[in-house]
């Protein structure tokens, strides 16, 4: 598959839902089901980078699949609140850039002197 766009992520997961998953869960459901991929991300970071040990349970799981799960749902969420990512993304570094232009520059524990 080619990139793609957040704006065609966001189409993608729309169709596949209207075509493949009847419907979508609920807001509060889609917020319950993000929660717990988050923590499945979670469990394979700190094991992988972590301190923590694998279980034999934990050694058939995909980083990069348990993130794109995290990004499905969070999608999921997008468009049944109506948020365009592209513009909330664009406007979440806007935020940023300005907030923090100087902040991290001057951040001591970021700065190997």
């Amino acid at each position: 598959m080619s990139e793609i766009t957040l704006t065609e992520a966001q189409k993608k997961v729309d169709d596949w839902i209207k075509t493949f998953g009847v419907k979508y869960f609920t807001e509060l459901t889609n917020l319950g089901i993000l929660m717990e991929e988050v923590g499945e991300l979670s469990r394979i970071m700190v094991r992988t980078y972590g301190q923590q040990s694998f279980k034999e349970s934990d050694k058939n799981h995909d980083l990069a699949d348990e993130m794109a799960d995290v990004l499905w749902v969070l999608i999921c969420l997008a468009n049944q609140t109506g948020v365009d990512l592209t513009a909330a993304f664009k406007k979440n570094i806007e935020k940023k850039t300005l907030r923090d232009a100087e902040r991290h520059l001057k951040n001591e524990k970021l700065n190997d002197k």
